[in-house]
């Protein structure tokens, strides 16, 4: 089995293994297999190489907004400084996202939609509705933002896991955007994966305390992409939308009535989806803190979601794209922290 995208740790030699150098390669076999398999990984004296998890990220994620803007757009680059300095893994591999195509995101809106997103023709209604202004910026920043969830899904399907610091922009329609969202990420990506004859079948775990309207709106004729939302019932957008499954939660639900339905959830999700791919939609706003969540789940309790949300998909063989979404939290660097550790469990489940 060869493996790719590989990170330095130091080298201690293990008893049943055998280790070959040849020139400048090491061939690795486990002995203890069943039927032997080999890693062939470039040789260094001191290193073996493992392959890490890939995640992308765009300085251009950061949009310049108006003073007092309610939208927390620094969490982006707080999150990115922490990644790159809380040795999560190595700064080489955070990378930065090509811009999503016309003809990628094509696949989830409405062309002419496009058009007015790229040439700032949207009406002021429909800015509205987004809730950012617009500038040449705007366009350029949300092709970025799908890219990096295209990105992420590629690497995920190539390494087991891939993570963008930005995305889960689930409340875009195909003709419109809502709620921060200009363009459906996880449509785009789901459809492009599809298109490059990746996969075949795709399921979209959007744990975001917002119902993925907008997902489920664009994919609802859509049988091979399957969408699962668990979600604040009487929380925005109030006319909810129809996905393939949907779990909505009274408010002041806590960590145990969460964790749950979101069991629940997965094991229905992940069974009828038959997918060979899941992108995870890891919101942090169901945090008991958060301005827009109404929900009451600590910090711990999103550390579980996370964690059985890659558990259950390791159990089905997924691999795994996740998407940071939202997160409003009183203090900014709470919201920062949850999407922290949500990378930090995904890096994780890369290594395992």
């Amino acid at each position: 089995m060869l493996r790719h995208g590989y990170v330095g740790i130091p080298y201690v030699p293990v008893f049943h293994h055998e280790i070959e150098l040849c020139q400048s390669y090491v061939y690795f076999k486990h002995s203890s297999a069943k039927s032997p398999y080999f890693y062939v990984i470039q040789y260094h004296p001191l290193y073996l190489l493992i392959d890490t998890m890939q995640i992308f990220y765009d300085e251009r994620f950061v949009l310049p907004l108006p003073l007092q803007h309610r939208f927390p757009m620094q969490k982006y680059a707080l999150l990115s400084e922490q990644v790159r300095e809380g040795s999560i893994i190595p700064q080489a591999t955070v990378r930065e996202p090509q811009p999503a195509t016309d003809r990628e995101i094509d696949r989830a809106h409405a062309a002419a939609y496009r058009q007015q997103v790229d040439d700032g023709t949207l009406s002021a209604q429909a800015l509205r509705k987004i809730g950012f202004p617009w500038s040449p910026k705007l366009g350029a920043r949300e092709r970025l933002v799908a890219g990096a969830t295209l990105a992420a899904c590629r690497a995920a399907l190539d390494g087991g896991c891939a993570v963008n610091l930005a995305g889960g922009t689930h409340h875009a329609f195909r003709e419109h955007g809502a709620g921060y969202c200009v363009y459906n990420d996880g449509a785009i990506a789901a459809r492009a994966m599809q298109a490059e004859d990746r996969v075949t079948r795709v399921v979209i775990l959007d744990c975001d305390v917002h119902q993925g309207d907008g997902t489920a709106a664009i994919l609802q004729d859509d049988a091979s992409i399957f969408t699962f939302s668990i979600h604040g019932a009487k929380n925005y957008p109030f006319h909810k939308q129809h996905s393939d499954l949907d779990i909505g939660l009274d408010d002041g639900a806590d960590d145990d009535t969460y964790l749950t339905a979101l069991a629940s959830g997965l094991r229905q999700s992940i069974a009828v989806a038959h997918a060979d791919l899941a992108i995870y939609v890891a919101g942090a706003d169901p945090y008991a803190d958060d301005l827009l969540g109404r929900l009451a789940v600590s910090k711990a309790g999103l550390a579980e979601r996370d964690r059985m949300v890659f558990d259950a998909c390791r159990s089905a063989g997924l691999p795994v794209a996740v998407t940071m979404a939202g997160g409003y939290a009183r203090d900014v660097a709470d919201t920062v922290a949850i999407h922290l550790q949500t990378v930090h469990i995904a890096a994780e489940f890369q290594e395992r």
